[in-house]
Order: C-alpha cells, then structure tokens, then sequence
C-alpha cells in the first residue's frame, strides 16, 4: 500500500511538472529578456579616437581648437550614452577584445574626423566618416545593433553639426548684409558727393557766366577806348597844321619886325602885317578845331575806359562766386572718391560672402550639409545569412532533443543487467554505445542539413562533423546520467533545463541583453558551450573558443558518466540489498 501511494504520488508530480513544462519554455523565456530594454546598454563596445585637433585663429586673434573626435567620445561614454556601454581604447587593445569577444563592436574615429567637420564652413566641404567593426563570431544580432546605434549616433550628431552650419549660414548673410549696409553708405556718399558736384558745378557755371558778361563788358569799353583811340590822330594832324601856321606867322613876324625896323615908312610893311594878322586868324581857327577834336576824341577815351571800369568790377565781383564754385566742385569730387571707395570694399566684401554659383560645388556642398557624417561598417567573420545563425543554437538544441528522444524509447538499464556480473562501467558503456551510435547519426543528417539547406560553406565539414559528434556524445551521456538518477522523470527534468538554456544561451543576441540572474548562469550551460563552439566554426571565428568548448563540453561528458557510474553501482547495490525495484 505504502509502495502504491509513493508510486501515484509521483504520477501526480509527474503529471504536474509534464503540465509546467510549456510554462517554463516560455515564462523562463521571457524572464530572461525581461529587462532587455537596458540590456542595451550594458552590451560592451570600444571606442577608438585618432582624431587629430585643429586649431583656428578668430577674427579677434585668439586660439580655437576644435576637437569634434573628443566631443564624440564624451557624448558616447557620459551618463546619458545612447546605447551600449562604450570603453575608450587604443586599436591594438580593441581589436584583441572584439577578437575574444569582450566587446561586440569598435567606434573608430578617424585622425581627419575634425578637419572634415570643419570644412563644412569652407568652399569644399567633405563628409566626416566614422567606422563600426562588428564580429558575428560573437554574436549576429551584436551587429545589427551597433550598426543601428551607429545609424542614430550619425544621425544625431549630424544634426548637430548641421544646426551649426545653418548658424553659420545665417551668421555669413549677417555679414553679408552689413557689408552690403556699407555699401549702401558708400552709395548715399556717392549721391551725396554727386548732388555736392552739381551745386558746385552750377556755382562755377554762374560764376564763369558773370565771369563772361564782366568780359564782354571790358572788351565793349575797350573797342570804344579804341575808336577814341583813332580820333587822336586827327588831334595829332591838327596840331601839326596849327603848329606850322603858328610857325609860319612867327617868322613873317619875325621879318616884318626886321623890315619895319629897317625903314619905318616903307608901305609894304603894312601889308604883310596884315597878312601875318589873317593867318594868325585862321591859325586861330584851326587851334578852336583842334580844340574840338581833342575833346572828342577825350570823350571817346573816357567813355572807353568807364566801361572797362565797370566790366573789371563785374569780373571782381564774380570772382568769389567763381572760387566758390569751384571748391564745391572739388568738395563734391572728394565725397564721389570716398564714396565709390566705400561702395566697392562693401561689394567686395558682400561678394566674398556670396556662396559659389557652381552648379556642381553647391550640389556638392548641399550633400554634405544634409548627411555631414557617415558610418562604414565592416563586420568579422561575417554571417551571410540569418539562418547560419540561427542553425548555431538550433543544431545543439537539437541535439540536446535527440539524446532525450532516444533515452525515451531505450531503457538505459534492465533488471537482467543490473542482476547481472558485468561491471557497471561495462554496463554504462554498452549502453552509451548503442545510444551514441543513434545520436551520432542525428548529429551527422544535422551536419549535412547545416551544409546543404542552410548554406555553411564546406570547407568547415571536418570541423562541424567533429564538433557535432563531441556535442551529441556529450548530451548522450547526461542524459544517460538523468535517466539512471531519476527514471523517466529524467527525462522531463531535461525539458525544464533545456527551457533554462534556451533562455539563457544568446548565441543569436549578446548575452548581456539577458536579465541578470541568467547572465551569471549562461557560462556554465552545455548548451552555450556548445553554441559558442558551432559559432566560431561557422563563421570561420577563434579557433582557440571552438577548441575550448569542445573541452569543456567532454568534461561535462565525461563527469556525466563518472557520476552514472557511481548512480548505477548505488542502484545495484540497494537492487542487491531489495531495498528499490528494478527500473521499469
């Protein structure tokens, strides 16, 4: 009776645990990746600076380095990093932790990554690049998310930069405008001085006007001077005659005085007297038209010269205006210079702002602008396709499956073994034999289905086979080990560890993805080692990783049969001594 109510006891726990083991394949699952969203951030990735700094001088003198590749690295490893836990590091270290897998992916920022940030504000602008290197070897989905991270760190730090070269273009048509402000003022000095030229020159057009009429004046009265001028040789021609008569009259004067005084009573005296009297007489008269004449041709003289008078006054007169004039002309000339000097520095100036009009240098330059960094990524041991990755998990789970399968339809040990005189190790390893030989060809259809179907590239046959076999040997004997221990409830513990691994093993995503509990199991797991192992040599990775899992999973092999060793030399020992039934 007691016997009979142990055995329904452990019909119903059987039942209960065979009901909980969908559960656990998909609660364990979820648990796992519970917290992935921050498991983001945890994913470890180097970051890689041979940036170079660039120093500018300012307009004011002073120094400006410009360190874009340092700015870059503090946005990545600050408190609010997006994504990923970034490590600042030297090629060589970096490249040996993507290699072991410490990191997924490496930032490398290039030594121009400034001077190409930079030339975003000069006439040939060059798009800054960044590099990602993943590793598949590691992980697949490690890949996917540094290039996507990479994707959204180009983009928002582009943007950054974009917003700084939109600042700059404002900051240029600023200046533009105040060189063309310049030149505004250059213009108004211009029509300042122009408008000042005209004064003048209508002052120095007045003035030479006045200047004019004072000439003509002057040369009127002069011809008059001229004409009186002539009058004077007719006083000229007077004096002469009335000259010569006097003359004449002297000298009868003069003989009739010596005559009269000779002979007093001679009668002809008288009539020379009286002759000398009649000329006296028209000497007389021509004296009074000389008289006449010299005071015309005076007259004309006088007049001559009042005129030239009056016209040297007008000349005297206009004589400021005329200076005037010509100082406001000069004055104007002077504004004009400095005005088309103004004018052409603000244009020059105004000009060298302007962006070029070559088509193909703005195309190039509007390029830049939207899109002023970009991400190469380049990926190690890279897989071609998803279900390589995939068939790297899936082939030891289904190995894990087959070993199950075959210890549930063979019994790994008879009440006719156990009564019999074989040694336990000859026991356990007759049974192995038959079981490894079923999962050992489950191992190879998978191989040639992992070469064929999913496209593994041949050459990795000899690898996969061996590793394949290792995996299968090794599940066969835990398996073995869970049978001998726990019967058929074995076999139903090994769902509930194969839920835990699957959950726990992130041989597709990286591991820190995982919540933290099945972080700290998943290197102790078969199943990872196994699916680290298949990695590597899948994707052409470490061979020294692919060895070391091989190890460990003959180690766990190995130990699994010492301790069914020890379960079956206990079960025959109790089977001896009556104390347990024999395994059904």
């Amino acid at each position: 009776m007691n016997a009979l109510s142990r055995f329904s006891r452990f019909q119903v726990l059987g039942m209960i645990a065979v009901v909980l083991v969908p559960l656990a394949f998909v609660g364990l699952y979820v648990a796992s990746l519970g917290d992935a969203k921050n498991g983001v951030d945890r994913i470890p990735a180097a970051i890689v600076n041979s940036d170079t700094a660039i120093v500018t001088t300012n307009a004011d003198g002073t120094t400006n380095y410009v360190l874009a590749g340092r700015q870059l690295v503090t946005e990545l490893t600050g408190a609010k990093s997006p994504g990923m836990d970034w490590t600042l590091s030297n090629q060589a270290d970096a490249k040996k932790m993507l290699a072991d897998g410490d990191v997924y992916a490496i930032l490398t920022i290039p030594k121009n990554f400034s001077k190409s940030v930079l030339s975003l504000q000069g006439t040939s602008p060059v798009q800054a690049r960044l590099a990602i290197k993943t590793d598949d070897a590691h992980s697949y989905l490690a890949g996917t998310v540094a290039q996507s991270l990479g994707d959204g760190l180009v983009r928002t730090f582009g943007s950054a930069i974009t917003k700084q070269y939109i600042s700059g273009v404002y900051a240029s048509l600023g200046t533009l405008g105040s060189s063309l402000t310049k030149a505004a003022d250059g213009a108004t000095q211009l029509s300042t001085g122009a408008a000042s030229a005209a004064s003048g020159a209508g002052s120095l057009a007045s003035g030479v006007q006045s200047y004019t009429d004072g000439v003509g004046a002057l040369s009127s009265g002069l011809s008059k001077l001229n004409t009186g001028a002539a009058s004077l040789s007719q006083v000229s021609s007077g004096i002469s005659s009335y000259t010569g008569g006097v003359s004449q009259l002297s000298a009868g004067l003069t003989a009739a005085t010596t005559a009269l005084a000779a002979d007093p009573t001679n009668a002809g005296l008288m009539a020379q007297v009286q002759a000398l009297t009649a000329q006296l007489a028209q000497a007389a008269a021509g004296g009074s038209t000389l008289g006449s004449q010299t005071a015309s041709g005076l007259a004309g003289i006088q007049s001559g010269i009042s005129q030239s008078s009056a016209g040297a006054k007008k000349l005297a007169a206009n004589g400021p205006a005329l200076v005037s004039g010509a100082q406001s002309l000069a004055d104007g000339v002077e504004q004009l210079s400095s005005g088309a000097s103004t004018l052409a520095t603000g244009l020059s100036t105004g000009a060298a702002q302007v962006p070029s009009s070559n088509t193909a240098a703005a195309a190039k330059a509007a390029g830049v602008a939207a899109n002023p960094v970009g991400l190469s990524v380049s990926t190690a041991h890279g897989i071609s396709q998803l279900t390589q990755a995939v068939a790297s998990i899936f082939l030891p789970i289904g190995l894990w499956i087959g070993a199950l399968a075959v210890f549930l339809v063979m019994r790994p040990v008879t009440r006719r073994v156990l009564a019999s005189t074989a040694t336990s190790s000859r026991v356990i390893g007759g049974t192995l034999a038959r079981a490894g030989a079923v999962t050992a060809g489950q191992a190879v259809l998978l191989v040639l289905l992992l070469h064929t179907a999913v496209g593994v590239g041949w050459q990795y046959l000899p690898a996969t086979l061996v590793f394949s076999l290792v995996v299968a040997a090794a599940f066969t004997a835990f398996h073995y080990l869970l049978t001998i221990g726990f019967g058929r409830a074995g076999l139903v513990i090994s769902l509930f560890l194969l839920a835990l691994q699957i959950a726990a093993t992130g041989a597709i995503f990286p591991t820190q993805l995982l919540s933290v509990p099945f972080q700290a199991v998943s290197p102790y797991l078969p199943l990872s080692w196994a699916t680290t192992g298949m990695q590597q040599i899948i994707t052409g990775g470490s061979a020294g990783l692919a060895i070391g899992s091989a190890v460990a999973l003959l180690a766990f092999g190995g130990a699994s049969v010492l301790v069914a060793n020890v379960a079956i030399r206990r079960t025959r020992h109790a089977r001896a001594l009556g104390l347990v039934p024999a395994t059904a």
